[in-house]
C-alpha cells in the first residue's frame, strides 16, 4: 500500500509541475467583482487584487480611490491554460463588465474603475486585439469599446483585506448589490465553466 500512496504523489507532482500555468491581468471597475467572479471559473488557480498602471510608487488603496495615482483595480489571474484559454478569460471579461463607459462601472466613477486590458506578451496583446476588433464588428455593444489595451506595467498586489472580499464578505452592501448579481450572470451565462 504504500508503494501505491508513493506512486500516486509522484503522479501528482508530476502533473502539477508540467501544468501550463499563465497570467492574465484585466481591470473592470470594483477589483471586489471581477475577483469573485474569476474564483469561481474552472482552470482558474489563483486571483489576486491588485493596482497597476499609474505613476505612483507602492500605491495603497486610499490613494488609488483619489484617481489621482493613476493605477487602475485590477485582478492577476493564475490559470492553467491546458483547461482555460485567455481567450476564454476575455470572453469572460467582456461579459461581466460595460467596456463602453470610460473610467467608470456604474457608480464606481475614476480612472481607477477603468476597463483595461495588461498583455503579459505579444500572443495575449493580439488575442485581445482580435476579440475587441471582433465584438466591435460584430456590434456586440451599443457604444464603442473604449477598453485600454497595454504591455503589463509594474504591479501591486492590493492589501491583505481585498483579497477574497466576496467569499469573507457576502452581506456587506457592497458586494450583496454589486458584486452578486456579476456573479450570478457569469455563472448563467458561462455554466460550463463552473468549478
Amino acid at each position: 500500500m504504500y508503494g501505491l500512496q508513493e506512486n500516486l504523489e509522484s503522479i501528482s507532482i508530476t502533473f502539477m509541475s508540467e501544468s501550463n500555468l499563465q497570467k492574465a491581468t484585466v481591470g473592470g471597475g470594483c477589483f471586489w467583482c471581477l475577483e469573485a467572479v474569476y474564483q469561481q471559473v474552472r482552470g482558474v488557480v489563483h486571483v489576486e487584487s491588485g493596482y497597476a498602471g499609474g505613476q505612483t510608487l507602492n500605491p495603497n488603496y486610499d490613494a488609488v480611490c483619489t484617481g489621482q495615482t493613476g493605477h487602475a483595480e485590477v485582478v492577476r489571474i493564475e490559470f492553467d491554460a491546458d483547461v482555460l484559454t485567455y481567450r476564454k478569460i476575455l470572453e469572460i471579461f467582456f461579459a461581466i463588465h460595460d467596456p463602453t463607459t470610460l473610467n467608470r462601472q456604474g457608480n464606481d466613477i475614476g480612472s481607477q474603475y477603468r476597463s483595461v486590458i495588461y498583455a503579459h506578451d505579444q500572443e495575449q496583446r493580439m488575442i485581445a486585439q482580435n476579440i475587441i476588433e471582433q465584438l466591435t464588428q460584430e456590434n456586440i455593444f451599443d457604444q464603442p469599446i473604449v477598453t485600454e489595451l497595454a504591455d503589463l506595467p509594474t504591479y501591486y498586489r492590493a492589501e491583505d483585506y481585498h483579497q477574497n472580499y466576496f467569499n469573507n464578505h457576502p452581506d456587506q452592501g457592497y458586494c450583496a448589490f454589486v458584486v452578486s448579481p456579476k456573479v450570478s450572470k457569469f455563472r448563467k451565462q458561462f455554466s460550463e465553466l463552473l468549478n
